[in-house]
């Protein structure tokens, strides 16, 4: 059962409406759900339960952004749906939003470990899920079109052993991690977790803008804005992050280097359930835990290791029959 609204979401020069996928088998939240996202101008399609949902999304895979997903739910929780999607080459890059009454850290991380990295709690508030269902299409927007800067950078990259480089801006970076995701086995895999970390250099690093402070800047819209502002002031007009990429053998090696104080990093290598619902925050945590097989920070914070590795294929066994 769909049910559509006229407003579109724009992104840069293209304008498209924001599908979001709304699954709950209390009809009274689908209906509060689905009418607090349509006000903010969403396109909603509505599922009353797991199974509902995986055949909406199996016959239109191109269509939804973003999926809003209950938790416990009869013929299909969402931790079974969750498992689908992520088994589908076609659905697992769709961020989800699982809304759940469990609330407990150990839930929670059970969903994470899952692949579900935005949370909401059960009674659910208004700024909180537009906030969480903001960030997730943000996601999606930025993802597609670093993904599309990324294939017109496509070439030899194979070739590559060793490059170096350098940004200052939320632009490069954004441009350099499309670029250096060609130089992965994966690239794909890959590029969200180097612009993650490329844009926490530039903002958390050179910028200075804590976690504290992005939070509020999140919650106004003007996150961008300041690190605008932030960069033609006078203390951080200079400063670059730096980059180098190298390839050994079957281990490809990303060092990022900021000329920030660095920061408590321990803290974000995994995703901290108490941060659930929070509107940003994950971006390390994805970089290490999807994206790469290990991130090695230097004490202070401030420059990172991204490792990928790949296992050589088995030599071919030729077998002569005499």
């Amino acid at each position: 059962m769909s049910s559509t609204s006229s407003a579109a979401v724009g992104y840069g020069m293209r304008m498209k409406k924001t599908s979001i996928l709304v699954v709950d088998d209390n009809p009274t939240t689908l209906h509060l759900l689905t009418r607090i996202l349509e006000e903010e101008g969403y396109e909603i399609t509505r599922a009353a339960n797991g199974l509902e949902a995986m055949n909406e999304l199996r016959s239109r895979k191109d269509n939804f952004d973003v999926i809003v997903l209950d938790r416990m739910m009869p013929v299909m929780d969402g931790m079974e749906v969750t498992a689908k999607i992520l088994a589908d080459s076609d659905l697992k890059h769709i961020p989800i939003v699982m809304q759940t009454a469990a609330d407990q850290p150990e839930q929670i991380s059970e969903g994470i470990k899952a692949g579900v990295f935005y949370y909401l709690t059960k009674p659910i508030e208004r700024k909180t899920l537009l906030s969480v269902v903001s960030s997730a299409v943000k996601e999606v927007e930025q993802r597609r079109v670093l993904r599309a800067e990324m294939l017109r950078h496509r070439m030899s990259f194979g070739l590559i052993q060793v490059l170096k480089g350098s940004c200052r801006t939320l632009d490069e970076a954004e441009s350099l991690a499309s670029f250096l995701a060609n130089c992965f086995p994966d690239p794909d895999r890959a590029l969200t977790g180097i612009s993650e970390i490329l844009i926490n250099g530039v903002e958390h690093g050179n910028l200075g803008i804590s976690y504290d402070e992005k939070t509020r800047l999140m919650d106004e819209n003007k996150w961008r804005e300041e690190v605008l502002h932030r960069l033609e002031l006078p203390e951080f007009k200079d400063k670059k992050v730096t980059v180098i990429f190298e390839k050994k053998e079957n281990t490809y090696y990303l060092q990022v280097t900021d000329q920030g104080k660095g920061f408590n990093w321990k803290s974000f290598l995994e995703f901290d359930p108490s941060r659930a619902s929070h509107n940003h925050g994950r971006g390390i945590a994805m970089a290490n835990m999807i994206a790469f097989d290990r991130l090695v920070y230097n004490e202070q914070g401030n420059q990172v290791t991204a490792v990928m590795e790949v296992k050589p294929e088995a030599p071919e066994i030729d077998t002569y029959w005499g």
